[in-house]
């Protein structure tokens, strides 16, 4: 099992032939991706380089290759709509990797998508979504998962791959740390079922209890990698939220920005610091009071994971 993707979700690219639509389409392809097709307004009835199908419409590509989940890679000033347009053509899983969406047309689209039910939205500004596949005999390539994002491929493990002990689920409003934890894991054994970086803008669709709900209920995972940062409550939520409802499975958590000045924004949009509660030591001392496993630097994320399993694995004993 995994959550939000697998092996046999068929998934189309808006904007695929855009340089970045392009390049990451290609690259979702050779991992392994069942990659159906894309859309580009006025490029309709083309093929894109890998051989896909090009339409002028979501709609269209839906209605043709069943596609349900879409990554979209649409210029900031078109991106809301294109998001919107995903939903309309009952797209169940939507990834938004574009970057620098202005907030209102994100409020807007938040506000559009409680019409739409099924269908969720992962993101803006994220890396996107992995359910790892397994290895094949091509070096690249893997089989029985799902790469929907700019993430490098080959870091990520797959659970039943013969060195993995146990697999993981990864959250993180951070692409870069989401890497970091991915790798960490994987040198020590240890396989994602799913990956999920939600991204870093003030608005935007699934939280991390949205994502902490599903890894909770998914056989597969073992355990929870939640890296945050500074800005906002989210983080203190999703706390609370385990305390409540997770104990079940180890969380281990990271907060970044222990050094960013109060005010200033770092990073992403919404890694700014607003008040006392915002900053990463207060964030990390809320997790610790709801009995999460605290990293203090990145570096340890790998091993404190592999720690919590193991303690879990000996208390069953």
């Amino acid at each position: 099992m995994a959550i939000l993707i697998d092996g046999n979700t068929s998934v189309i690219c808006q904007g695929i032939t855009g340089t970045s639509g392009a390049f990451h389409t290609k690259g979702c392809f050779e991992y392994g991706t069942r990659m159906v097709g894309g859309t580009t307004p006025g490029k309709g009835g083309q093929k894109d380089a890998n051989g896909l199908p090009i339409f002028d419409t979501v709609a269209q590509a839906v209605r043709s290759t069943g596609a349900a989940a879409t990554m979209i890679f649409v210029p900031p000033p078109f991106a809301a709509d294109a998001i919107l347009e995903a939903a309309d053509a009952g797209v169940k899983t939507i990834v938004a990797i574009t970057e620098g969406i202005p907030v209102q047309d994100m409020i807007r689209v938040r506000a559009r998508l409680a019409g739409y039910p099924e269908s969720v939205l992962v993101g803006p500004n994220c890396p996107g979504v992995i359910t790892p596949g397994r290895k094949t005999g091509t070096p690249g390539r893997y089989e029985g998962g799902c790469k929907i994002g700019i993430m490098p491929g080959y870091i990520h493990t797959h659970r039943l791959d013969a060195s993995t002990r146990k697999a993981v689920g990864i959250v993180s409003r951070s692409g870069t740390l989401t890497y970091e934890a991915v790798w960490q894991t994987s040198e020590r054994g240890i396989g994602q079922s799913t990956c999920v970086g939600i991204g870093g803008d003030p608005v935007k669709g699934l939280n991390f209890i949205d994502i902490l709900e599903m890894f909770a209920a998914d056989q597969d995972t073992d355990g929870v990698i939640m890296i945050g940062e500074i800005g906002g409550t989210d983080e203190v939520e999703a706390g609370r939220w385990i305390q409540a409802n997770m104990q079940h499975k180890p969380v281990v958590a990271f907060i970044a920005g222990r050094t960013a000045p109060a005010g200033r924004r770092m990073g992403h949009a919404g890694a700014i610091i607003g008040g006392a509660d915002d900053t990463a030591q207060a964030k990390m001392d809320a997790l610790r009071s709801c009995g999460l496993n605290v990293a203090e630097s990145p570096a340890d994320l790998g091993s404190m994971m592999l720690s919590s399993l193991t303690a879990v694995v000996h208390s069953h004993a």
